[in-house]
């Protein structure tokens, strides 16, 4: 801040010791002129105060800037160097694991990443296989899914906290691409398909009946092959997207999916996943809707065969949610005393299938199972690159959102915890999470926040606790895979259906974002909407245009105001936001709060010329139109008084005094222009010009100058920016009122003379 010292001259017009105007310490251009001392120049300013030019200069930096070449050159030097040390930062920024694992407390964090890692591992392996039935796929794939990615996060992932694995939107965006891929194929989406191993010796459905099947690769394959080689081709491919993006640093696409919009993206897709699990709870056998409005079309095939609904699943499926939402309310409501988290979906699914085994729910009732689960790994193989041109473009918005997603929980917990993290090695994380799985028969992952929640809760200090949930998952997939056989799946859709009680309940929150935001609610319900009753891919481009439109809507209709000045300080602010302000006699201060470009120009000129009145075209033809008149009425006069030269002083009679002289603009508010901006600009000069009015610009800051600079709005070598440019308002109201007054004093000696 500089404090500059004005000394003002005595006298009758005004007795103060001292004056001081604060200004901001600014870097900028050459001739920019500041009120740094005040001749002794005498200037009467309503009679009573004395003011004067300034003299001084605040100059710019003179940045040097490298050319393209040698910074390409300096980056491709860096790029190619070898050394140990660059090994070693390369080694531990790909895998961060190298630099806090050999610094592990044991007896500070053991503890807490064994008790996380085991709830996590617990709680994962439910929601592994019942998200399955999202995804389209069977369920020893989701334990897959579930047991590598925690892997590769453990060695890749920046943040303590984040559990990667399976995530209910995820396995919705791939379930509905490999469900319309496998009916484009020609299966029945109503076939329930024996076991179907994915190697070369059992590629093809050798069960009762003639099954379909297709080619790929010279291989025979039934339709849970066919399933499970598209859930692939989409994963590897989200991933190279996401690496690519890590690559190139694009890591900023996700500034684009605001809060808003995402809240109301996943609550579009839970109600979407809620309805396509409706019927796994009513036990009903109608496929998935391919397309567009598969909410309302579900819904009206569901109440159409509603008379079909298997009792057992039924009633099934009215027990496990009774007994999973009590047990999510008890763990809401004493959560403050509860230690570790209810193993509730665990305690459903163990007691679920012993009833359904010993039961026999399956053949007496005709209730769907899960089928036979192996035990093991299927040996890995290489994704069928002939469909990836099928799901090129589906995987882009896998890709965004699972990054998305990531990094965001990432950020949130890391906050929390007093840590930071690396978005773009995020990038590179989940990439590889869904790049390297893809080879072992596994879809595509994202953070998920219920079981970070629960991470973080159970005193989870590291990601050791990944590599003990993946344990956990191990440990399923090779001794107790084979005992979920008899598991209803109506009681994995009870699973999958509670768990959307989070992202469901933010309806309730709809009036209270109204009212901190309209924009923002409008937003959410936008995206909601169109997620719910068009898409989920459709959803997500709609909610992310239409947030881009608000933005520019914003920007198109932004705040103006008039300012006043407060008091005798030099603070100059909205008069209708603030009372107690006068506006500077005779001078217009005019605030545009957006920046000033192609698409908001006309508003900002409509509202300058509302604001201070005086539209300078019209000002011109009503003059023009008077001086007419009065010529007419001049020649008629001196036609009857015999007098030729009367009707020459006539323009000087028409002219119209204006309530004010000058108008500052200030540009404090506006953040950048454009061409167009500059040219509004110079048409504003000319325009109140040619009526009498002189334009100040003030506060304007380096990017809105140089841009103007560039323009030549200054004119040549920037002659003018003296006259025109100030550093704050009110330097630029006490060199109008100079500027006014010198030029009232010659025209007084201009009528003596």
């Amino acid at each position: 801040m500089v404090i500059v010292k004005l000394p003002l001259l005595s006298g009758p017009r005004r007795s103060l010791a001292h004056q001081f105007i604060q200004l901001p310490s600014l870097s900028l251009p050459p001739n920019y002129l500041v009120f740094l001392q005040m001749n002794m120049e005498e200037v009467t300013y309503h009679s009573e105060t004395t003011l004067s030019l300034p003299s001084a200069l605040l100059e710019r930096r003179v940045r040097q800037r490298q050319s393209k070449v040698s910074v390409l050159k300096s980056k491709l030097k860096r790029g190619i160097t070898c050394s140990g040390q660059r090994v070693r930062s390369t080694l531990t920024g790909f895998f961060p694991v190298v630099k806090w694992l050999p610094k592990y407390k044991l007896k500070e964090y053991a503890w807490g990443d064994v008790m996380s890692g085991v709830i996590v591992g617990i709680i994962l392996v439910p929601q592994a296989i019942a998200y399955c039935l999202l995804a389209g796929v069977e369920p020893i794939y989701g334990l897959y899914t579930s047991f590598y990615a925690n892997i590769i996060y453990f060695l890749m992932g920046t943040s303590r906290h984040v559990s990667v694995g399976i995530f209910s939107l995820m396995s919705l965006m791939v379930g509905q691409v490999v469900d319309r891929e496998v009916f484009l194929a020609g299966f029945d989406l109503n076939e329930d398909s024996g076991p179907d191993v994915f190697n070369g010796s059992r590629d093809t459905n050798f069960t009762a009946g003639k099954l379909h099947t297709v080619e790929l690769m010279g291989l025979q394959c039934g339709k849970e092959c066919y399933a499970i080689s598209i859930a692939v081709a989409l994963t590897l491919l989200a991933g190279i997207y996401q690496v690519t993006m890590a690559v190139f640093r694009l890591g900023f696409v996700s500034v684009y999916l605001s809060a808003p919009m995402l809240d109301g993206f996943a609550t579009g897709a839970s109600f979407t996943i809620l309805t396509v699990q409706a019927k796994y709870l009513l036990g009903l056998k109608i496929p998935r809707h391919q397309g567009y409005g598969t909410v309302l079309i579900t819904w009206i095939n569901i109440f159409a065969n509603i008379h079909k609904t298997n009792l057992c699943d039924l009633i099934t499926s009215a027990i496990c949610i009774s007994i999973l939402v009590t047990g999510k309310e008890i763990q809401e409501r004493y959560k403050d005393r509860l230690k570790i988290p209810l193993p509730t979906e665990l305690v459903v699914v163990a007691g679920a299938t012993l009833a359904s085994h010993f039961g026999n729910l399956n053949g007496v009732y005709g209730s769907s199972v899960s089928g036979h689960i192996p035990t093991g790994f299927i040996p890995p193989q290489v994704p069928r690159f002939c469909l990836m041109s099928r799901v090129a473009l589906d995987a882009i918005p896998l890709a965004v959102i699972s990054f998305a997603f990531t990094v965001s929980l990432s950020e949130m917990f890391a906050k929390k915890n007093g840590y930071t993290v690396r978005p773009n090695q995020e990038m590179l994380a989940i990439g590889c999470c869904n790049i390297i799985p893809s080879f072992f028969h596994c879809f595509t992952t994202s953070a998920a926040l219920a079981k970070t929640m629960v991470k973080d809760s159970t005193g989870c200090q590291t990601q050791v606790s990944s590599l003990i949930s993946a344990l956990v998952v191990l440990l399923v997939l090779l001794f107790f895979a084979p005992f979920f056989y008899a598991l209803q799946k109506c009681v994995l859709a009870c699973i999958i259906i509670v768990s959307l009680r989070g992202a469901l309940r933010k309806f309730k929150d709809v009036p209270a974002k109204w009212r901190a935001s309209q924009n923002d609610a409008i937003v959410w319900l936008v995206t909601m909407f169109a997620t719910a009753l068009i898409s989920v891919e459709l959803g997500l481009l709609i909610g992310v245009v239409f947030s881009m439109i608000c933005i520019i809507f914003q920007t198109q209709n932004p705040k103006v105001s008039l300012l006043g000045r407060a008091n005798d300080s030099d603070l100059y602010e909205d008069m209708e936001e603030y009372k107690n302000l006068m506006p500077p006699p005779q001078i217009q201060v005019f605030r545009f709060q957006a920046p000033l470009y192609f698409a908001n120009k006309d508003y900002f000129l409509k509202s300058l010329y509302k604001a201070v009145g005086v539209e300078p075209f019209l000002e011109l033809t009503q003059r023009r139109k008077a001086e007419k008149k009065a010529k007419e009425m001049s020649l008629k006069q001196a036609k009857a008084n015999g007098d030729k030269n009367n009707g020459e002083v006539v323009i000087g009679l028409v002219k119209r005094d204006l309530e004010f002289h000058t108008m500052i603009l200030d540009c404090s508010a506006i953040s950048f222009i454009d061409s167009t901006g500059t040219a509004t600009f110079k048409g504003l000069l000319k325009e109140y010009k040619d009526i009498g009015v002189s334009v100040l610009f003030a506060t304007c800051n380096t990017s809105v100058i140089d841009t103007l600079k560039k323009g030549q709005f200054f004119g040549k070598n920037d002659k003018d920016m003296s006259s025109l440019l100030f550093p704050t308002v009110h330097t630029a109201v006490l060199y109008a009122n100079r500027a006014s007054a010198a030029l009232d004093k010659s025209d007084d000696c201009g009528v003596e003379n």
